[in-house]
């Protein structure tokens, strides 16, 4: 098996930045592991928010996390200012598999890369649903390499 390499800031189509906080760290002095996967929900729906697909109060649609996964190759810490590049890596009928590197401000290499699956659900049957609106697919294709 080979082991996972950090990826390049060149291998992410956006970028959000996001900060720290100071309830953030573990004992040992960095992020602890469920924060990364915190890290990687923000910016994922963020873009999804600010791209007028997602309406988490009253949209027909929600996305929900079937499936994650993440590598870990540099600490992240409190006080630290991080960006976090997304891209689509696949999308079907009613999932998306984004992923997500999240980089030390400024830095080339990722310090942790994972993947989120969502899969589309109707908000009250929680059933999937037959595609895409097309207000994901047009956000979507700003993600997708």
């Amino acid at each position: 098996m080979t082991r996972p390499q950090p990826d390049a800031r060149s291998a992410y189509q956006r970028f959000l930045p996001l900060t720290t906080r100071w309830m953030d760290n573990d004992v040992y002095g960095h992020l602890n592991n469920v924060v990364y996967y915190s890290l990687f929900d923000t910016a994922v729906n963020s873009l999804l928010i600010d791209a007028g697909a997602l309406d988490i109060h009253a949209g027909e649609v929600i996305g929900l996390v079937v499936e994650t996964h993440c590598n870990f190759f540099e600490s992240l810490a409190f006080p630290q200012r991080i960006e976090a590049g997304v891209r689509v890596a696949h999308q079907g009928r009613s999932s998306v598999r984004y992923e997500i590197g999240l980089f030390a401000e400024g830095a080339e290499l990722c310090a942790a890369r994972g993947h989120f699956v969502h899969v589309y659900v109707d908000r009250d049957s929680r059933r999937p649903v037959a595609e895409l609106p097309a207000a994901y697919l047009q956000a979507l294709k700003i993600l997708t390499p």
